[in-house]
């Protein structure tokens, strides 16, 4: 191609810029429409194992398995081992290092003492992944290395017994400044009896209860049985 050299030195500079414009566009709605497909295979996902609704007072816990962290060691927790000793306290949590959940985990590691005078045992489960756990079960401003917290990356656990998980959001993060990659879970408590049945569901999105009130309310099942 031949030319004015001064005018063809104007048409590249005009050009480049935009041409890098283009590709930053580009490169942003890549990740979003990635960051949606996860969403929605995530969702999909999780239809295969869900209840058609959440479970209740008289209705059989589901039993499992599942990564979990332990004063800062991974093992792996079964319910169905737990609940051969006694009452299981399984507590589903938004996500580890938030506000609410923070302070809810600091409140069963402060009760501790008195759910196993009950005879009772503490699990919390989140989207969280076990190396995130790992660090928060042995955090003493929160789990203290008190109680275990399991790992329900995929949520088949939350969906076996009927919560709706809320799909990951971009940006989120922690307390700590981290990005959370994961859905949350609603807060909700199950007391499991040793026979296996549902003694007490608390849900603070039905029963509008803080935090804080899932560990005082389900002391009170447990003693009580």
């Amino acid at each position: 191609m031949t030319g004015n050299p001064i005018a063809l030195t104007i048409v590249d500079l005009k050009i480049t810029p935009l041409t890098n414009q283009k590709q930053t566009i580009m490169i942003k709605k890549n990740y979003c429409l990635s960051f949606l497909i996860f969403s929605l295979s995530l969702l999909a996902t999780l239809s295969g194992f869900a209840q058609s609704k959440m479970l209740t007072k008289g209705d059989a816990a589901p039993v499992f398995d599942a990564q979990a962290g332990m004063a800062g060691s991974e093992f792996n927790f079964s319910l169905k081992k737990a609940l051969a000793k006694g009452p299981v306290v399984v507590y589903f949590y938004p996500s580890a290092y938030t506000g609410g959940c923070d302070a809810e985990a600091h409140a069963f590691a402060e009760m501790k003492e008195k759910f196993t005078a009950a005879g009772a045992t503490i699990i919390g489960v989140s989207g969280d992944d076990i190396t995130r756990l790992n660090t928060f079960s042995a955090d003493p401003n929160y789990c203290a290395g008190k109680f275990a917290v399991a790992a329900d990356t995929e949520g088949k656990i939350a969906a076996s017994y009927g919560l709706v998980i809320n799909a990951p959001r971009a940006g989120i993060k922690d307390v700590r400044g981290i990005d959370i990659n994961h859905g949350f879970i609603p807060r909700t408590t199950y007391v499991i009896g040793k026979d296996g049945k549902i003694i007490a569901v608390f849900s603070s999105e039905i029963d509008h209860i803080s935090a804080t009130d899932h560990v005082e309310k389900s002391l009170a099942v447990v003693k009580g049985l």
